[in-house]
């Protein structure tokens, strides 16, 4: 039985910041006011913590600019290693492109209680989302895609006849790359609004995908090759539209996902015979 008075468990936090200060001060601010706090002094050492598996943060508190592993890389680094939720931290307001990329902002200083505020609206947001998607799934494709294959056993039985599964392997290892530098592209695309280079990209993806048989990839490509991320230049916009566009906002979303799962493949050596 399910004790209603017990205590709700800590968030567990990743603080990425090359300030040793900050990371002192912010960390002790978070753990004295309940949340798990793990610290990572650079971009590299966050991504070596992650794959470690010894950190499953539920938020990443992010600084926006540091040396080494750092901006939209980062940040898509992160995304294919956790589902955590990414904060930017600055002293100052970051660029559009990764206020796109990442999932909220706090201006530098800030105290525990921000945070904890910005936590409960991120906890409040994912319920309401949830509710939605159980109501009207985006691109009306939620049944094909419940069974949709990472990758299309046919594509790789053929792959895995043509060639040593160190080459398969290999052909997989670099389309999980060139996404990871797509979506750095297209990050960018959106924060400049340029939907004629958020088309180039979703051709691009859809190529490469479709070739090597990444059918997640491939799909997701195309809805961007489509348009299906443009809003509409009238100010008009119907009931209709709207669906549709907030239906497109989780399109990098399942890419990032899409490209998870194939990266999850490869750690799992799932392109041997």
């Amino acid at each position: 039985m399910q004790n209603r008075n017990a205590e709700p468990e800590p968030v567990a936090v990743l603080l990425i910041d090359d300030d040793p200060i900050s990371r002192e001060v912010l960390s002790t601010l978070l753990g004295m006011s309940g949340f798990t706090v793990e610290t990572a002094d650079d971009g590299a050492a966050a991504v070596s913590l992650l794959e470690s598996k010894l950190c499953s943060p539920s938020l990443i508190l992010m600084d926006a600019q540091m040396p080494g592993l750092s901006g939209l890389e980062l940040i898509h680094a992160l995304r294919l290693r956790t589902g955590a939720h990414i904060v930017l931290i600055s002293a100052s307001e970051p660029a559009a492109e990764l206020r796109t990329a990442a999932d909220g902002f706090l201006l530098k200083p800030f105290d525990a209680a921000e945070v904890r505020h910005l936590w409960a609206e991120t906890l409040s947001e994912a319920a309401h989302q949830q509710g939605k998607a159980a109501e009207d799934r985006p691109f009306a494709q939620a049944e094909a895609e419940s069974a949709e294959p990472v990758v299309s056993a046919q594509t790789l039985a053929q792959l895995r006849s043509m060639m040593p599964a160190a080459a398969v392997r290999e052909i997989f290892t670099a389309l999980v790359a060139d996404c990871d530098r797509r979506m750095i592209a297209l990050d960018a695309a959106i924060a400049a609004q340029d939907a004629a280079e958020a088309r180039r990209i979703g051709h691009a993806l859809k190529g490469g995908a479709a070739m090597a048989g990444a059918a997640q990839l491939a799909r997701l490509g195309a809805l961007i090759e489509s348009g299906a991320l443009e809003i509409p230049a009238t100010a008009a916009v119907t009931s209709s539209q709207r669906n549709q566009l907030d239906n497109s906002s989780a399109l990098p979303a399942d890419l990032r996902r899409a490209a998870r799962n194939l990266r999850r493949m490869l750690d799992e050596d799932s392109f041997a015979p």
